[in-house]
């Protein structure tokens, strides 16, 4: 890949691992793959009385740009419902291009990733996941 699509934020975001790991006991849990590129991502969420997530943790086997995604997420799921949820995730799309607008952090570090179309996905699998454990 180019060195352009791999820029100094994204790759902070995916060595900083924020939220790696497997949490103890969970409420709920999902995995999702990615059969074109063979990521994988394990999203781990303990829920409070109101369906908001009160911890979050994720296991990527994947590139760096889906190791970025879910560190990005986890940085701002906590304290969020679905809907909350929802809403960052529109971050994630303006920033590929998706969506109209400006994205907001930490999801502008994937503004590169707007012309690789090919590579979109590998931002938006921890969203698949987390949505997945949140239904």
């Amino acid at each position: 890949m180019s060195d352009q699509l791999y820029q100094e934020r994204i790759v902070t975001l995916a060595k900083s691992k924020t939220g790696a790991g497997k949490l103890a006991t969970p409420t709920k849990s999902a995995r999702r793959d990615n059969p074109l590129c063979g990521d994988r991502v394990t999203i781990d969420v303990r829920l409070d009385g109101q369906e908001r997530i009160a911890e979050i943790a994720h296991q990527v086997r994947g590139c760096l740009l889906c190791q970025a995604s879910a560190a990005a997420l986890a940085s701002v799921a906590v304290g969020r419902d679905k809907s909350g949820i929802a809403e960052i995730r529109h971050d994630a799309e303006r920033a590929l291009g998706r969506e109209a607008g400006e994205a907001g952090e930490p999801f502008a570090a994937f503004a590169p990733v707007k012309d690789h179309k090919s590579r979109q996905e590998c931002v938006l699998l921890p969203f698949e996941a987390l949505q997945d454990a949140l239904a």
